[in-house]
């Protein structure tokens, strides 16, 4: 039985794989980008001129990103048994939200989704074994 852990935030996903008492882990780098628009010519009176950030432009592409960051995940785990979903934020769970929409099969495998504060690659590691083994 195939059991895989993912451990990820807007950065990167740490994927485990348990087998056959063998463990092996894999990172995928999302390309996501940090946004952080800030305004350029601006004033320090008040009433003075103001910068239009587009928020709904960053926001789209934020969106289309992770879409394809999501998706290279699928297929990495797509032979998984049992799947685990750890993370800080909330990566996790619009992960669990892409997998139900887009990939049934394998949102049916998923066993748990927690929150999980950033962890060495070792500390990944052992949450995952201790999820699956207990």
């Amino acid at each position: 039985m195939k059991k895989i852990g993912v451990w990820l935030d807007k950065e990167k996903a740490h994927i485990v794989y348990l087998e056959n008492n063998n463990e092996k882990m894999e990172t995928i780098i999302s390309e996501v980008e940090n946004f952080r628009p800030v305004g350029g010519s601006g004033t320090r009176f008040k009433g003075g001129p103001q910068d239009v950030i587009q928020d709904s432009k960053f926001s789209d592409r934020e969106k289309h990103q992770l879409k394809r960051y999501f998706k290279k995940i699928a297929e990495t785990i797509k032979e998984a048994d049992a799947i685990a979903l750890f993370g800080p934020a909330d990566t996790n769970l619009k992960l669990k939200k892409e997998l139900s929409e887009n990939y049934s099969l394998l949102a049916k495998k998923i066993k748990t989704v927690e929150k999980a504060d950033s962890m060495t690659n070792n500390q990944v590691k052992a949450l995952v074994r201790n999820f699956f083994n207990s």
